[in-house]
């Protein structure tokens, strides 16, 4: 990566590596990465105003996209590829995503689908899916069941995070933002708060780059990516996404470091260290008031990392982060009644799920 405010990550997966571009307005790049893929036709789904893009130079279909957890589900992804095909989008042709996270994995997932993989180009436009949700081919939406239950792994062409987008953020999504950042300490990106906002997502990038580049589809060591997720999804769904992700993926960062603490992995001052650096990005460290602990246990059961129904999770430990299956559901329980409540983020547990 240069020292300049632009930057480069490459994420190296052989025939299917990609850029990353990081930086104030390299969406203008987007009308030569479309002409390098040879398309004749594209397909922006875009949550911003049309004319924030430049033109592409191929005929173009633009579909509006609604970023949120509610609408990132399969009646989405069919509606999309329905209008691909009453478009005559081919499979050499191109899909472009502008949005959230929620939009780069509805999006993509319907270009894995369509024609059994159609090629995507993903312009993440808030800091969530800059710095993590759309790098590295993971696509996915929700069932009612559970978060990111039915996906597929397909590499984009290209990521364009432009961070002029950024400014346009209302605080608290910017903040959302933070969450995938601060579990990142963890991971082997500490100090991240101290960098200007292009480095910051630049080594975000960087880190999930050199952890996919290794374990492509989640065998092994790709799961660290995960770090306080396991709680953080089912704090998702158990608030019915009152709670942002980066917010409950930051509550979980603070859980993990207890649980770890708990297991004897970690000495208390590093179980205090993830409190502290969750609380230094202005993020929540507490559960919301109100959530359901058997709640939140049936949805952690139905996590994609979990072994049968065992519980499992990404914790630190001395060796660094490791994937612990098997954890007491008793600790589990006792972790979380030790944890403080937030009145401030109070909500009403839905129904447990049934198993």
């Amino acid at each position: 990566m240069s020292e300049t405010a632009a930057f480069r990550v490459d994420v190296d997966l052989g025939e299917r590596s990609y850029p990353v571009h990081i930086g104030p307005g390299v969406r203008a790049l987007l009308p030569g990465l479309v002409a390098a893929a040879g398309a004749e036709r594209a397909v922006v789904v875009s949550a911003r105003p049309r004319g924030l893009l430049p033109a592409l130079g191929v005929e173009t279909l633009w579909l509006a996209a609604a970023d949120g957890e509610t609408g990132k589900n399969l009646a989405a992804v069919a509606g999309l590829c329905e209008r691909f095909a009453r478009f005559g989008l081919t499979r050499s042709d191109v899909v472009i995503s502008c949005g959230g996270g929620t939009t780069t994995d509805t999006v993509g997932l319907a270009a894995a689908l369509y024609h059994r993989g159609t090629p995507v180009i993903h312009l993440p436009t808030s800091l969530l899916a800059q710095v993590d949700a759309s790098i590295g081919g993971k696509t996915g939406v929700n069932l009612p069941e559970g978060k990111n239950l039915v996906g597929a792994y397909w590499q984009p062409r290209a990521v364009l995070c432009d961070t002029e987008f950024l400014a346009t953020l209302p605080p608290r999504e910017r903040v959302n933002g933070y969450g995938e950042l601060a579990r990142c300490h963890f991971i082997g990106a500490p100090g991240l708060a101290a960098l200007p906002l292009e480095r910051q997502i630049a080594r975000s990038v960087a880190l999930k780059a050199s952890v996919v580049a290794r374990d492509e589809r989640d065998q092994g060591l790709r799961h660290v990516l995960n770090y306080g997720h396991t709680l953080g999804h089912a704090l998702e769904r158990a608030t019915d996404y009152a709670l942002r992700h980066g917010e409950a993926v930051a509550v979980g960062t603070v859980f993990a470091g207890r649980l770890a603490g708990a297991l004897g992995r970690i000495p208390p001052a590093r179980v205090r260290e993830h409190r502290d650096v969750v609380a230094s990005y202005g993020l929540p460290t507490a559960l919301p008031a109100g959530v359901d602990h058997d709640t939140l246990i049936a949805y952690m059961r139905r996590d994609k990392k979990a072994e049968g129904h065992a519980l499992t999770f990404v914790l630190d430990g001395p060796g660094g982060p490791a994937l612990v299956a098997g954890v007491p559901e008793e600790l589990v329980r006792a972790e979380l009644a030790a944890m403080p409540r937030d009145g401030a983020r109070a909500v009403a547990s839905p129904p447990v799920p049934a198993p």
